[in-house]
């Protein structure tokens, strides 16, 4: 099978010892490609550099919305950034690297963490939601109790021009209705072994608009334990019986999603 983690933070502290054998593990389960995802200034840097490491990991490049605003969730396990990023700066450092990576992400509204500054929030995501279209790359969007506000943008912003991908997402049954009819695809990450959000979100969304995430180290689907990409394959065998269909199905067709995605999109545009 050929399967496909779409989002992961394998910067994190938590695999700096262990990094070669995690990526081992998920090769030998059959996962093709990894995409890692920068937050801000330094973890952009710092996926590009750890993606040379091997030929299965990808890169998409980020800035996360509370690492917008410069405002520390603590100690995540990834760099964080203590001051406001400078957006035209860090789309040049993105669009200086874009023949090198797969998207934009992750990106979005966060108003979980960051209760104060919403107002701030929709003006950085409608300006990287117009620098993704401009560059022609498909975005990866967070949207932590944001999600309405973030279909709101990206409905105005995107116009179908690049692909959107719905990281996490955990809105209510109608934003998961309006995302699918908008034609934006949702990643299903590990966790819904244990979510009956994300087991809602398959059952409600046609196959060929979804993909496998597993956002390393968190979305763990067994309690206590670093999630890792090789748990895709926990994603992949529950969305077939949630689907009714093989597993070789799911992920012959995730692979499609997949490719149509990241990868026909960037032949046809660059």
């Amino acid at each position: 099978m050929n399967l496909v983690d779409v989002h992961c933070h394998l910067n994190h502290k938590l695999f700096k010892d262990d990094i070669d054998t995690v990526i081992q593990r998920a090769k030998d389960v059959g996962v093709k490609t990894i995409i890692i995802s920068g937050t801000n200034t330094q973890s952009n840097k710092q996926v590009l550099e750890l993606a040379k490491k091997d030929p299965v990991l990808n890169v998409s490049l980020g800035i996360h919305p509370i690492d917008a605003l410069g405002l520390s969730e603590g100690d995540t396990g990834i760099p964080t950034q203590s001051k406001p990023i400078d957006l035209e700066q860090e789309f040049a450092f993105i669009e200086k690297n874009k023949d090198t990576i797969l998207a934009i992400g992750e990106v979005g509204m966060d108003f979980h963490w960051d209760k104060d500054h919403h107002t701030e929030q929709a003006v950085i995501f409608t300006k990287i939601c117009q620098f993704a279209v401009r560059i022609n790359k498909p975005i990866i969007v967070h949207a932590w109790e944001a999600e309405e506000e973030c279909l709101d943008i990206l409905e105005k912003e995107i116009h179908g021009e690049i692909p959107v991908i719905l990281h996490c997402f955990g809105g209510r049954k109608a934003l998961i209705t309006r995302g699918k009819d908008l034609g934006y695809y949702f990643t299903v990450p590990p966790s819904i072994l244990k979510s009956s959000n994300f087991e809602t979100l398959v059952k409600k969304v046609d196959i060929q608009k979804l993909l496998t995430e597993t956002d390393a180290p968190w979305q763990s689907p067994f309690k206590d334990t670093r999630n890792e990409p090789a748990f895709v394959t926990k994603t992949v065998q529950k969305i077939a019986d949630i689907k009714g269909i093989s597993t070789e199905e799911v992920a012959e067709q995730i692979w499609k999603n997949y490719q149509k995605v990241f990868l026909s999109h960037l032949t046809k545009h660059t």
